[in-house]
C-alpha cells in the first residue's frame, strides 16, 4: 500500500508531464524527457482508459524529433486558421486574458520559494502549462518534507485548476487537429478525478459562458490596462479568496520554475 509520499511523488510526476505537454520546448533534451515521463507512466496508469490512452501516446511520440507535437501544439493553441484553445483561468472565469485568476495566482506564488522564470516562459501565471510547472515543483517540495505547501496545493488547485480544467480538456479533444492531445486529455480526465477524490475537492457545477465585452473601439493596451484594473479590484475586501486559502505577499528564497 503506497503511502502519502510516494503519492504525492507519483502526483508531482503526472504534473510534470501534463506540464511538459503545454509547455513545449525547442530543446530536443526537454522532448525526450517528456518521452521518458509517458513511458514511464505507461508502467503506473490509473485506470484501463488512461492506461490504453498512455500506450497510444507513447506510440505516437516519435522517440527522436519532437516535430509532430509542436505542430499539433501550434494547431491548438496558436494558428489563427483554425479554432484556438485558451489556457489561463482567466479567460474561463472573465472571458478576458489576465485577469482575476492571475492575480490570485500571483499571490500564492508570492508565498512559496518559487519564481516563474521569465527568461523561458512567457505565458501568464494563470495559464495551464504554468500551474501544472508549479504544482509539480510543490508536490516535490512536500514529498521531501515541506509539508507547509500541502495547503497551496489544495488551494490552487480548488480555487484556480478546478475551475476550468475541464472545460479546457473539452475543448481540447474535440479539437479537428487533436491527435496526439486527445489521447492526453483521456489521461488528464483521469488524473483530475483522483485529486479530486485525493484533495476532497468536487467537481465544479457548469457555468454559463464568458461573453468578451466589445473592446473594438480600445486599444489592445487599453483593453489590458481595464482588464487589470478591474482584476485589482475584484480582489477588494469582498472578494477575497477562502480563508483557508489565506493570501499575502510574503518573498521567500527564489527558485525558478
Amino acid at each position: 500500500m503506497p503511502n502519502n509520499q510516494d503519492i504525492t511523488k507519483a502526483r508531482a510526476l503526472y504534473y510534470n508531464t501534463f506540464a511538459n505537454f503545454f509547455i513545449v520546448a525547442s530543446d530536443t533534451t526537454n522532448y525526450l524527457e517528456l518521452v521518458r515521463l509517458v513511458n514511464i507512466l505507461k508502467e503506473n496508469s490509473l485506470d484501463s482508459s488512461s492506461g490504453a490512452a498512455l500506450i497510444e501516446l507513447s506510440n505516437k511520440l516519435d522517440p527522436t524529433s519532437n516535430v509532430k507535437l509542436v505542430e499539433e501544439y501550434d494547431n491548438l493553441f496558436y494558428n489563427p486558421l483554425t479554432q484556438k484553445v485558451r489556457l489561463t483561468a482567466s479567460f474561463y472565469d472573465e472571458g478576458i486574458e489576465s485577469g482575476k485568476k492571475r492575480v490570485e495566482m500571483l499571490q500564492f506564488i508570492a508565498k512559496t520559494k518559487l519564481r516563474r522564470d521569465e527568461k523561458n516562459f512567457y505565458e501568464y501565471e494563470d495559464s495551464i502549462g504554468f500551474i501544472f510547472a508549479f504544482l509539480a515543483e510543490l508536490c516535490e517540495l512536500v514529498a521531501k518534507g515541506e509539508e507547509e505547501y500541502s495547503n497551496t496545493i489544495h488551494c490552487i488547485f480548488s480555487s484556480i485548476l478546478n475551475e476550468f480544467v475541464d472545460e479546457v480538456a473539452a475543448q481540447i479533444y474535440e479539437h479537428e487537429s487533436a491527435d496526439i492531445y486527445k489521447d492526453l486529455m483521456v489521461v488528464l480526465h483521469s488524473f483530475i478525478a483522483f485529486e479530486r477524490l485525493y484533495l476532497e475537492v468536487s467537481k465544479p457545477l457548469p457555468k454559463e459562458k464568458i461573453v468578451k465585452e466589445s473592446c473594438e473601439d480600445i486599444s489592445e493596451e487599453e483593453a489590458q490596462r481595464r482588464a487589470k484594473n478591474k482584476a485589482l479590484k475584484a480582489l477588494g475586501p469582498k472578494n477575497r479568496i477562502d480563508e483557508s486559502c489565506p493570501i499575502d505577499i510574503a518573498y521567500d528564497v527564489e527558485e525558478s520554475l
